[in-house]
């Protein structure tokens, strides 16, 4: 069998090392939010010359009114923050100061990339939200659509392996743990521009592993998903829902 000859073959080449621009985009972006002042100019300097560069190799239009925009949103993608942190120095034992959530909490991490992403989402700047989410995702092990609305003081804890879709809204005071998916009962193509993820009313906790699929699906305010939950059906606020399962744990006889 003989291999086809070059002039035969035709590949459509991507940009793939933009990745590595992008991990350092959205690094210094992060560190851009909690900056002091003196060094705070130089930053943003060479934000805007990046994202300008990044912008050139998308095809993004209006790139330097996109940067201007995103700019005078920092402000209050670092108020939102702050609400984030703190809930999760409130809510998490192990966590002992606030200091610790901005350094060393992965969920932290997460939700700060999410909301500087999701506020380029907006602004329809191609793919470079997507890219940034996907950054994040590979070093924190949270999967956050950037498409996604979060509302304030959202608590993840741990959160490996959670997955929250592009058309999911999430409200205010929502606790998450890990391994928690929020998804579409269907994969389809034909679905791309409806809602398919679910709603999540204020106040609600859902633990670990559990399931919720569906863009009709709504969880009232004010309920707690147990573990291992599976939800395909709308929940009424006030509502604790759980899985049974039977464990039985006996004595061994002789040691065996």
């Amino acid at each position: 069998m003989h291999s086809p000859s070059k002039e035969n073959i035709e590949f459509k080449y991507y940009n793939v090392r933009l990745k590595e621009t992008i991990e350092i985009f959205t690094k210094r972006l992060f560190y851009a939010l909690f900056e002091e002042q003196d060094n705070n100019e130089k930053e943003i300097s060479f934000l805007k010359t990046t994202f300008l560069e990044i912008a050139s190799k998308l095809s993004i239009e209006k790139s330097k009114i996109i940067w201007d925009t995103f700019k005078e949103r920092f402000l209050d993608i670092r108020k939102k923050l702050d609400l984030d942190a703190t809930a999760i120095e409130k809510n998490d034992p192990a966590t002992k100061s606030l200091e610790e959530v901005y350094l060393a909490c992965p969920g932290f991490y997460a939700i700060a990339i999410y909301r500087l992403s999701h506020e380029l989402f907006k602004l329809k700047t191609s793919i470079l939200p997507r890219m940034m989410s996907e950054y994040v995702h590979g070093v924190t092990g949270i999967d956050i659509h950037p498409g996604a609305t979060i509302g304030d003081s959202f608590f993840v804890d741990h959160g490996t392996g959670i997955v929250i879709g592009e058309t999911t809204i999430i409200k205010s005071n929502v606790k998450i743990f890990q391994g928690v998916t929020l998804g579409g009962i269907q994969v389809k193509k034909s679905m791309s521009s409806t809602k398919r993820h679910p709603t999540i009313e204020d106040n609600v906790t859902i633990y670990a592993n559990a399931t919720i699929l569906g863009g009709d699906i709504s969880i009232g305010a004010n309920s707690t998903i147990g573990a291992n939950v599976w939800i395909t059906k709308s929940v009424p606020e006030n509502s604790l829902v759980t899985y049974q399962t039977e464990i039985k744990i006996s004595t061994k006889k002789n040691g065996i």
